[in-house]
């Protein structure tokens, strides 16, 4: 064996499938009943193929990257379009000139979309908290409906937080967007795989080189000694590589303290008719205590009758027993997960590689550029 890899998720699976190509002897210990992380789906009892840890849709610019996964796939060309529910109005989401258009009328929205043009330019995504600081009336008046209608309680909701105390990684991934584009993202590769996520790491880890174990806590082989700086498996002293992708302060046992996530609860139902909702998401941005509604039908372009959706509830990450979705980023937290990297530096082919392990928000296709990254430096 020449490499350890903690998790299945696409940082560890990326990993190990060019590792496993290079000829090297890669085994994935993953502490969950299956393989692909978070974007694992599959079937419910009604037939629908549903995501299990909520949607996940792949995008990218990247033509690398979507060259390396469409080897194990091939797509379905859906473009994501979310809508929020405003006391009942619904409209596109991101704020868009669409938007502008039904929240303003005709008339006054041509105005104000001027404004917003001649101040950004035409195509511009326009964080709302940067929106805010335009001294012109009409665009402080868009930036206030933003703000309330759809990025505050939205806001407080998801993250327990004001927006202006969220890290600005986050608030800028939804934009005032200066366009008619009604897309979510507007990225040049778009689509979910043909076949299901679970199906595509499937075709990822189907390599000789590549052994997997499940229901297996790494924890229970792994053991570091801190004044040696080696590392022991099943008791052996160990000195190939270790590819981490988990939560760091878990792994050692919160010894550093315990590092702050928000995490998410997610209640299933299922109706007789086609279709629950216009899209494939409903953001609630201003009511209910759930975010948003998905309706999975709408994402894979699966062709059942009857549909289910998935309501998702933010909640605070307090144990294990619920998942770490989102690094909760502040500098005191990043200071102490500095001191987690620091904690391990020192054993040298250790590697951090995901959302979790370094802390940080990643998209499909950023995580998968990651690891291609790291790979070509082992």
């Amino acid at each position: 064996m020449d490499t350890l890899i903690i998790g299945s998720g696409f940082a560890g699976s990326v990993v190990a499938r060019v590792l496993a190509q290079r000829g090297e002897k890669v085994k994935i210990i993953e502490k969950r009943d299956h393989i692909g992380g978070n974007c694992y789906d599959e079937y419910d009892e009604y037939g629908v193929l549903v995501h299990k840890y909520g949607p996940h849709i792949f995008h990218t610019n990247n033509k690398d990257v979507y060259d390396f996964l469409s080897r194990f796939t091939k797509w379905y060309d859906y473009r994501h379009e979310v809508v929020g529910n405003v006391y009942g109005k619904i409209i596109p989401i991101p704020f868009n000139l669409n938007t502008l258009m039904i929240v303003f009328g005709q008339e006054k929205g041509e105005r104000l979309k001027q404004e917003l043009i001649d101040a950004y330019g035409e195509n511009a995504r326009v964080p709302i908290l940067e929106l805010q600081k335009n001294p012109s009336q009409g665009i402080q008046e868009v930036a206030q409906y933003v703000y309330e209608n759809i990025f505050l309680k939205y806001t407080m909701k998801q993250w327990n937080q004001k927006p202006e105390e969220v890290d600005q990684s986050v608030t800028a991934r939804v934009p005032v967007l200066i366009s008619y584009d009604n897309r979510y993202f507007q990225d040049l590769y778009q689509g979910m795989p043909l076949e299901g996520y679970t199906k595509l790491f499937e075709n990822m880890l189907n390599h000789e080189n590549i052994e997997i174990e499940l229901n297996k806590d790494a924890k229970e082989d792994l053991s570091f000694d801190m004044q040696t700086h080696q590392v022991y498996y099943q008791g052996q002293l160990w000195q190939g590589k270790i590819i981490f992708t988990g939560a760091i302060d878990d792994f050692f046992d919160h010894c550093l303290g315990r590092l702050p996530y928000r995490s998410l609860r997610f209640e299933y139902e299922h109706y007789p008719e086609d279709h629950y909702q216009s899209h494939g998401v409903v953001n609630y941005t201003v009511s209910e205590d759930f975010t948003r509604i998905t309706e999975f039908k709408y994402l894979t372009g699966q062709e059942i009758s009857g549909t289910t959706i998935v309501k998702e509830y933010p909640e605070i990450y307090r144990n294990e027993t619920q998942v770490p979705y989102y690094a909760i980023l502040s500098p005191e937290n990043l200071m102490m997960y500095q001191k987690y990297v620091d904690y391990v530096k020192p054993f040298s082919h250790f590697y951090l590689l995901g959302r979790l392990a370094q802390y940080k928000y990643y998209n499909i296709d950023g995580i998968v550029e990651e690891a291609l990254k790291l790979v070509k430096t082992l």
